[in-house]
């Protein structure tokens, strides 16, 4: 079952094309990879898909319905969540209320009874607790559930901008370089993460990434841009193996 699709999908910045005629197609279930040089519109790509940017051209199709319009919330809440190339915490909330505030697009109550705290707010806001706890156990952040999120170490971070994405119940998880700024053995922490989330969680996974270890070692199919436009899609064998790939991107990294 196709789960995202997008169709001759571009947009332009004044005269110059980020991204021009992109076609995507992700089923349910895939873990993908999206290559290329810096520059070539990968993160763009993900602004498109997540209504951070609205294309002007093309479309984007998700669980079969257009996402064309929507605003970043309502695409989360469509079922589409990610991380940041940069990290991007709520760093002066504690690592709890990180995750917390993903759970809030789940909760019932209303305004009136949060300004009264009434009705449905505590019952849910103890349940909503709970949930996080337990979320945060998940990656070994629960004993650090009070600490600032911006004091954590760089590896612990990421674990909670992960976090903090899943928690919104998402079925598409769009993850822009996850592996920067790690070490090797971070890199092969993660990608061992990385299985087990899209097992443990039943999840699509589309990956920006430029370590290309990473890349081979989890994706199942990958597609590579340049200037902003598809070059190559294939298995990791097939882009490895890639003259159109090489020259642009690869070079003799992975022979």
């Amino acid at each position: 079952m196709t789960l995202l699709k997008t169709s001759k999908l571009g947009i332009m910045f004044g005269g110059l094309r980020a991204v021009s005629n992109l076609n995507l197609e992700i089923s349910s279930g895939e873990l993908v990879g999206l290559i290329g040089p810096n520059g070539a519109g990968k993160t763009t790509a993900f602004n498109l898909l997540t209504g951070v940017y609205q294309p002007t051209e093309g479309t984007i199709e998700f669980d079969g319905d257009s996402i064309v319009g929507l605003k970043p919330y309502q695409v989360t809440q469509r079922g589409i969540a990610r991380t940041f190339q940069n990290i991007r915490l709520f760093s002066d909330l504690s690592v709890l209320d990180n995750v917390k505030i993903a759970y809030h697009f789940h909760v019932k109550y209303g305004l009136l009874e949060t300004v009264v705290r009434m009705g449905r707010y505590y019952p849910e806001e103890e349940e909503l607790e709970h949930k996080a706890i337990q979320f945060l156990k998940i990656f070994n952040l629960d004993g650090k559930k009070d600490e600032i999120a911006k004091n954590l170490p760089y590896g612990e971070q990421r674990r909670l901008e992960i976090a903090r994405a899943l928690a919104a119940q998402p079925k598409l998880l769009l993850l822009d370089e996850p592996a920067a700024g790690m070490n090797p053995q971070e890199t092969h922490q993660l990608m061992e993460m990385i299985r087990w989330i899209r097992k443990e969680f039943d999840l699509t996974i589309l990956l920006i990434e430029h370590d290309m270890s990473l890349v081979m070692g989890v994706c199942e199919r990958i597609y590579v841009l340049d200037y902003g436009m598809v070059i190559a899609t294939g298995t990791p064998q097939e882009i490895k193996n890639n003259p159109k790939v090489i020259e642009a991107y690869l070079g003799e990294e992975v022979q």
